[in-house]
């Protein structure tokens, strides 16, 4: 059959389309060449494809070209989760096939899913949606309604009751990030974050909810990783799966939270095209809905939210340490620590009201 099937043996930085022809051969996955080549944006630095095969199209998702030490355990991750999630409500790009051995393209697995009809907000808005601010506040209730639906799934009764470590999952987290901090003195020309880091994390551990509920997390849900429909509000699908766990689903609201622009407050962590359009619901609307969607106690949101300006925080601080030791641009590090310091900023906004 591979020599009936054979393509081109050229290919693209990452992804050797006669390997990936060999192995879509082996796996039934069309004949003939891979045509309509052509890459496409992501949320993260892996790479994506989308092609034509047997008049069928495919997307393909590896990891970068050098891929970190964790990158095909992540996209292992999503790759289960995906498949998971086939037969829920869940908004997502569907699976095709995963291929777990990381000799086939070099370093990486990788997977094939069904291509989106869809646009992500953070980038463009098209014309329906930039000029009616009724399509705009809508799309703000749908992105909440999509996470309502993820975080209701039963993710024992898809098959991930050992996705992740949900015990003590609150607990962990305070502890968790300020050692991630702290790892960052380690890297060269680094002379601290200057953050109001321990004001917050002694707020959060004294008022830390005694529990919360257990479901399956995005764990970096914000509207650059929505794809919305190109005729409506509706989320078309929900993308970059490789922080997803099993823990508290109330801290995705609360990173969506987090990361919402407030046009009072003036801060759009995002930067996104649909925010400068404006006309999104408030974040008392999101929360209020959210509770309605999924029956669960809303009344702890702002911890959950000050709990995620904290962590991504710190995240985005990690960047600004590594540009200061040469591993990353130095606008970018700069940038990312201006964004750590609003998120601190809007960390305080919110324990200052509560």
């Amino acid at each position: 059959m591979s020599s009936v099937c054979a393509t081109a043996s050229f290919g693209i930085p990452g992804v050797e389309l006669s390997a990936l022809a060999g192995w879509m051969d082996a796996n039934g996955l069309g004949c003939g060449p891979l045509t309509d080549i052509r890459a496409i944006g992501g949320g993260t630095q892996n790479i994506m494809l989308r092609f034509t095969r047997s008049a069928r199209e495919f997307v393909l998702r590896r990891g970068p070209l050098h891929p970190r030490a964790t990158t095909n355990d992540n996209l292992r991750r999503e790759m289960r989760l995906l498949a998971a999630l086939a037969d829920t409500a869940v908004p997502h790009a569907r699976l095709i096939a995963a291929c777990l051995d990381e000799s086939v393209l070099g370093e990486s697995v990788f997977y094939l899913m069904e291509p989106l009809a869809g646009f992500n907000a953070a980038v463009e808005l098209p014309v329906l949606h930039g000029s009616d601010a009724g399509v705009r506040y809508r799309m703000g209730l749908a992105a909440v309604d999509a996470l309502a639906t993820l975080s209701t799934v039963d993710y024992k009764a898809v098959g991930l009751a050992d996705f992740g470590h949900p015990e003590g999952f609150l607990e962990r987290q305070v502890p968790r990030w300020l050692r991630e901090l702290e790892s960052y003195a380690q890297l060269d020309n680094y002379d601290g974050h200057g953050l109001p880091v321990e004001s917050v994390a002694e707020w959060l551990t004294r008022n830390r909810p005694s529990s919360g509920p257990i479901g399956i997390m995005h764990g970096d849900y914000h509207l650059a990783n929505i794809m919305f429909a190109p005729d409506g509000p509706q989320v078309a699908a929900i993308v970059d799966w490789e922080m997803c766990t099993i823990g508290d689903p109330m801290l995705d609201l609360g990173w969506l939270l987090a990361t919402w622009p407030e046009p009072d407050r003036r801060i759009d962590i995002i930067g996104s095209a649909l925010t400068g359009a404006g006309g999104l619901p408030p974040a008392s609307e999101l929360i209020r809905r959210y509770g309605e969607r999924t029956g669960l106690d809303v009344l702890a949101a702002d911890w959950y939210a000050v709990l995620a300006c904290f962590k991504l925080g710190i995240i985005l601080e990690g960047t600004h340490a590594r540009s200061c030791a040469g591993l990353a641009s130095v606008d970018v590090g700069q940038r990312l620590h201006t964004n750590a310091a609003a998120l601190f900023a809007r960390a305080h906004h919110l324990i200052d009201h509560n």
